[in-house]
């Protein structure tokens, strides 16, 4: 009877024993696989970085150089130079945008396999408690007189429930490392779904680089066609947009001046804006050309004082806001085409490159109400000179100055 009770006990002594043992190690080979795996990742992505910062690198080399270009003397081979150099900024710039996406992909999948990781830490901690504890419970089961009666003497039971006390720590500890690995987890799947949605940002960011580049190119292809590659036809253009563009500030100013102070006389047509604010004049789209920007290839003539939306020829134009039409000009066969409204809270919008009018002055309309036909093809009604291809010139204004329009518009 005692040696079938001293069997029994070495029997769970000897699977406590080497249960706990070969637990370790089969998760020690596990992780050694992890991280591997994590650490072949962490290289791709740290080389992906070492691209980003050297594309970075050249395309401050470019922008200095497109700097050092807008302060030279306007020509044509150097506004040509200037597209030339945006071109290829615009190049590293979808190149660097593909860098990211692959380095997003990198890091989702290495947050993929940490969370792979974490969920088999999870399974086997689970697994690893629930051994324990049956085993225990076996010890628990065993009359302490039978211990005793299995152990020769009083030192070898103390030492074996010694023994069963550490394990029941074990199941403590394992109980925290699971708790921890919850928590870890749910970490890891909150930075999963950021870097998700970073990809996608950064593929819409993609989309809109493309659509900069083939702007650009068209930019180039027009403004060549308009001069004919010809130094003088272009200075002739060039002069004839200066000119225009200063006649349209200072009568956009002027006029705006004598409508409000009209209306201020006159209480019952007293403007109002929309409760709403502005809405796009053209269906939302990719902005080829910013406020004030930096890159607009005739920034050394004047400042840009709009936003350039991409809008195909004959697109129609909708009023961004109840108002009053101050003016409207045909523009002619090779003149620039414009609408202006004036709205309350002394905010005017102007609509330029236009190539059809639906409004007259004096009339007033509502929000959304169709105003005419976008334009800016070369060579059509209203574009004006040297014009850089269809699409809406947007501006709006605050008491007469020109401010940018993103910030007004959805």
């Amino acid at each position: 009877m005692m040696k079938k009770y001293k069997i029994f006990a070495f029997i769970i002594f000897l699977s406590l024993f080497v249960f706990c043992d070969s637990t370790k190690m089969v998760r020690g080979q596990f992780e050694s696989g992890v991280n591997e795996e994590v650490k072949n990742l962490n290289s791709e992505i740290s080389n992906k970085k070492s691209r980003i910062k050297a594309i970075q690198e050249q395309q401050e080399k470019y922008s200095q150089s497109i700097k050092k270009m807008q302060a030279d003397r306007a020509s044509l081979n150097n506004h040509i130079a200037i597209l030339d150099n945006q071109m290829e900024n615009t190049q590293l710039d979808i190149e660097m945008n593909q860098v990211e996406i692959e380095k997003v992909e990198l890091e989702i999948q290495k947050n993929d396999l940490e969370i792979e990781d974490k969920n088999k830490e999870i399974e086997k901690e689970k697994s690893h408690i629930a051994d324990v504890l049956r085993l225990l419970y076996k010890k628990e089961n065993t009359a302490p007189l039978e211990v005793i009666l299995v152990n020769d003497s009083l030192g070898d039971f103390l030492n074996q429930m010694k023994y069963l006390e550490d394990v029941s720590g074990e199941v403590k500890d394992s109980l925290n490392n699971l708790e921890s690995l919850k928590k870890q987890l749910e970490k890891d799947k909150l930075d999963l779904d950021e870097k998700k949605a970073e990809l996608d940002s950064l593929r819409q960011t993609l989309t809109a680089k493309k659509d900069k580049l083939d702007s650009e190119l068209e930019n180039k292809s027009y403004v060549l066609m308009q001069v004919n590659s010809s130094e003088k036809q272009y200075q002739r253009l060039l002069a004839q947009a200066r000119e225009e563009q200063q006649a349209v500030a200072s009568d956009i100013v002027s006029i705006e001046k004598q409508i409000r102070d009209k209306m201020s006389k006159m209480q019952e047509e007293k403007l109002e804006m929309n409760d709403a604010g502005l809405i796009w004049p053209v269906p939302k789209n990719t902005i080829t050309a910013f406020f004030h920007d930096p890159d607009y290839p005739f920034r050394n003539i004047f400042e840009h004082p709009a936003v350039d939306i991409r809008a195909g020829q004959g697109t129609t134009l909708k009023a961004a806001a109840s108002g009053y039409v101050a003016r409207v000009k045909s523009g002619g066969a090779t003149g620039y085409g414009y609408i202006m409204l004036v709205h309350g809270d002394g905010i005017s919008t102007v609509y330029g490159h236009v190539s059809k009018i639906y409004v007259k002055e004096d009339d007033y309309v509502v929000q959304g109400q169709s105003i005419g036909l976008s334009g800016g093809m070369p060579g059509t009604p209203g574009a004006g000179p040297l014009t850089t291809g269809p699409h809406l010139h947007f501006e709006v204004r605050l008491n007469g100055i020109p401010v940018n329009p993103l910030n007004y518009l959805p």
